[in-house]
């Protein structure tokens, strides 16, 4: 053996699959930490996980208590398999990842993929298959984001509660497609064109989404 190490190419699908620690710690930072705002639907939230969605993970009712004791290593679990792999993120362009992803947190998987499959121009049947993930790998990834958060905040201001959490809906999009744009642009390999430096990660009340 010469001792020569051969590196490895990742491919695109290892690429893009790579961005989900980034993804995942923008939804925990915008997500925050417990809340049981009356006003929310969703009760009892911790790291963005619902009770009830926390209950149908463990395969078994839990307490507030339990939702407030969730770590964030599980919570990144549930995340990945529900959320991450249900609108096949990791098969998706470089901030397009990002801001599918986040859509499907905050707005549910199905709505998000709809939102996907609108801007990609596939049929919008809520489900992510092969023919909007080979649309959107096809597609311009800056469009593509710059759709889905225009029809994201069109959604937002569609809602009733958007008086109450409209601001922080809109707060995380902004932050959301900035995050995105720069992905975009280091995948690309293109500077200056992430939209300058991105807002702060941090938490913004806004419940726990439309969803």
């Amino acid at each position: 053996m010469s001792g020569i190490v051969i590196p490895l190419i990742a491919t695109e699908d290892e690429m893009a699959d790579a961005n989900f620690d980034t993804c995942l710690a923008f939804v925990l930072a915008a997500e925050g930490g417990y809340v049981d705002d009356p006003r929310d639907p969703g009760g009892a939230t911790n790291l963005g996980i619902t009770l009830r969605v926390l209950s149908e993970w463990r395969h078994t009712a839990v307490t507030k208590q339990e939702v407030r004791d969730l770590t964030k290593a599980e919570a990144g679990a549930i995340y990945r398999a529900r959320y991450w792999n249900t609108t096949r993120c990791g098969e998706l362009p470089s901030g397009v990842d990002l801001m599918e992803f986040d859509s499907a947190v905050n707005l549910g998987p199905g709505r998000a993929a709809k939102m996907l499959q609108a801007a990609v121009g596939t049929e919008q049947d809520g489900s992510v298959g092969p023919k909007t993930v080979a649309a959107a790998l096809a597609g311009n990834p800056t469009a593509i984001v710059a759709a889905i958060a225009k029809d994201r905040g069109d959604f937002y201001h569609s809602l009733p509660t958007f008086d109450h959490f409209g601001a922080g809906w809109m707060a995380r999009l902004s932050r959301a497609k900035a995050l995105a744009d720069s992905l975009i642009a280091a995948h690309s390999g293109i500077a200056g064109t992430g939209g300058g430096p991105l807002p702060p990660l941090v938490a913004t009340p806004v419940g726990t989404g439309p969803r």
